[in-house]
């Protein structure tokens, strides 16, 4: 009866060290709260920082390039209607 406890309590206390750290990451995996991820360098955050700032004063500047584009366009569209006009008079 001795050795049947003893082996019973072996086996469970096994199953106990190699399930419990199993358990516990699946649960932190379910609930969504893995191991937070290590902070960016400072390097590496002023790095994504100029970055930014380029890449919105480049929108900035296409954008101007496309309202300048759009304004010739409209003259252009606009110069065929120009011999349609009376002649000025002196």
């Amino acid at each position: 009866m001795s050795e049947d406890v003893l082996i019973v309590s072996v086996i469970f206390g096994t199953m106990a060290v190699v399930l419990f750290p199993l358990m516990r990451a699946w649960g932190r995996r379910i609930e969504g709260r893995g191991p937070t991820p290590p902070a960016l360098p400072r390097e590496a955050a002023e790095r994504l920082e100029r970055i930014e700032r380029a890449v919105e004063s480049i929108a900035v500047e296409v954008e101007r390039i496309s309202e300048g584009q759009r304004f010739v366009t409209r003259v252009l569209a606009d110069r065929g209607e120009i011999p349609k006009l009376p002649p000025v008079q002196h």
